[in-house]
């Protein structure tokens, strides 16, 4: 029987701009394309694992209009259980993403529902975080209910991976409650407090270790095209390679490596292995439109993995 993962975070609606570039401060550019998605940081991870077969649960909140509706009808469209996801009467969260002709984006979010996720709600749902083989939580509810989060998850012994994004300071307590924690670039530097956006291949060893050292248990940086890098508790430490595709919209692309690799470690895989399939996972969403919509299922990335037999450095 497969363990079940209970994901606690956001849902949201994606409004989406495609461009020809992202516009600088102050300027205005013409559209060449709109639609919209549904999205959120955690709906986009259960609805991945879920996609990919892996039993979730989702934690969260809607808002009582239309939004909230067509959310809620697309979560259990891939098979995730939405009993504890609760509509409250405000509006739902959105987010407006701007994405350019080469696959960068940018984006604002409006919280709505997301931000009454709190430590309260989820002590009505105790018995299904309890019941689950690990908890998969990110920072688009407020910071407070994701440290109640992990003292109940450290509690329980139940490992909890957080994706810290959107990037913000984190308290050590947290940190020390992670089993794994998986940044990208960005939320790495924020973490630490870097001037800089970006982890160089030099600096990805010395950044990763230093997370290790204010607490989380496993760190895994999440690099983007050039791929992810694995410090283990174990002392292993091993830097994995992105395939080589052509990107259209790297929207969620995170979320697939997150909602994939959470999947892979449920089922027993080992780190490796598992940071490897989110790997391919992640390669094959920015081929694809959407934060949701560009989920593949376990047969599609199976399918992409075998296309390229031989063609590229196994791990």
């Amino acid at each position: 029987m497969k363990k079940h993962l209970v994901v606690v975070g956001s849902i949201n609606l994606d409004l989406v701009s495609t461009a020809p570039r992202i516009p600088l401060s102050g300027e205005t550019l013409t559209a060449t394309g709109f639609a919209t998605f549904p999205g959120g940081k955690g709906a986009n991870q259960a609805f991945a694992a879920a996609r990919l077969g892996t039993p979730v649960s989702m934690i969260g909140m809607l808002g009582n209009d239309s939004f909230g509706t067509e959310l809620r009808a697309n979560l259990k469209s891939a098979g995730v259980d939405t009993k504890a996801v609760h509509e409250t009467a405000t509006s739902s969260g959105i987010a407006q993403i701007i994405t350019s002709e080469g696959g960068e984006n940018v984006i604002v979010v409006a919280p709505g529902a997301n931000a009454l996720v709190s430590a309260s709600f989820l002590e009505k749902h105790i018995d299904l975080i309890r019941s689950s083989g690990m908890v998969l939580t990110q920072l688009e509810i407020p910071l407070e209910t994701v440290q109640y989060l992990a003292e109940v998850t450290r509690k329980e012994s139940i490992p909890l991976m957080l994706d810290p994004a959107p990037a913000q300071p984190l308290p050590s307590s947290l940190l020390k409650s992670v089993e794994w924690l998986t940044p990208n670039e960005s939320e790495t530097c924020s973490l630490l407090g870097l001037k800089s956006q970006d982890v160089s291949t030099e600096a990805m060893k010395e950044v990763a270790e230093i997370l290790l050292q204010r607490g989380s248990r496993n760190v895994l940086l999440k690099l983007g095209q050039r791929g992810c890098y694995l410090a283990l508790a174990d002392g292993g430490r091993i830097f994995i390679p992105a395939y080589s595709v052509r990107a259209i919209d790297s929207t969620a692309a995170g979320d697939a490596f997150n909602g994939a690799f959470a999947s892979a470690l449920l089922q027993g895989h080992h780190p490796v292995r598992s940071a490897s399939w989110a790997t391919a996972v992640a390669a094959v969403s920015v081929t694809r439109h959407g934060a949701q919509p560009s989920m593949p299922t376990h047969a599609e990335v199976e399918a992409f993995l075998k296309e390229r037999e031989g063609t590229e450095q196994p791990v």
